[in-house]
């Protein structure tokens, strides 16, 4: 798929179908997220694969009873290594750098899923400290974003998008 057709084709899927996802689809998607920019190429990025339906209920229920997470074959849930930023760029990489980075990551992630024919939803609204027990994560790291992917059971109309001439200026922010 064309890049700029697989970002106008990139939604937030919510509903999936029952088909498994292979494991070198899930190792297509992780290449692609270790492939983004990051700050002085520290990499501050860990992912947990997640399958167990167990797990999954709880992610769920962690992200505000957010049910479509469960529903979905896999669940990615992307960390940022607050350490490995913080070496190399203090407060600022454990308070920006490391959430920027990760971030590239999980967007990347997303592009690859449409180009793979999957789907896949940015949620970051959870508990931190849930996800943190029921993943076992430890304290040094993050959870920045957790990722249902799968199947899309049906086709998601595009969003309204704000104009560029709304969004755009040049040489000073002027209103």
């Amino acid at each position: 798929m064309e890049f700029f057709e697989t970002v106008k084709n990139r939604r937030s899927i919510r509903s999936f179908t029952c088909d498994e996802i292979l494991e070198n689809e899930i190792k297509q998607l992780i290449d692609a997220a270790r492939l983004a920019p990051s700050a002085g190429n520290v990499q501050p990025w860990n992912f947990i694969i997640v399958k167990n339906n167990e797990t999954k209920h709880k992610l769920a229920k962690a992200a505000l009873d957010q049910s479509f997470i469960e529903e979905a074959p896999v669940v990615i849930v992307v960390l940022a290594d607050l350490n490995r930023s913080k070496l190399r760029y203090g407060n600022r990489g454990v308070n920006l750098y490391c959430i920027q980075d990760t971030a590239a990551a999980t967007q990347n992630i997303l592009l690859a899923a449409v180009a793979l024919g999957l789907g896949a939803c940015w949620v970051g609204a959870f508990q931190e400290d849930m996800v943190k027990i029921i993943l076992k994560i430890p304290e040094d790291f993050k959870p920045v974003a957790i990722i249902p992917i799968g199947k899309p059971a049906g086709k998601v109309n595009m969003p309204q998008k704000r104009p560029i001439e709304e969004i755009i200026h040049y040489e000073t922010f002027v209103k």
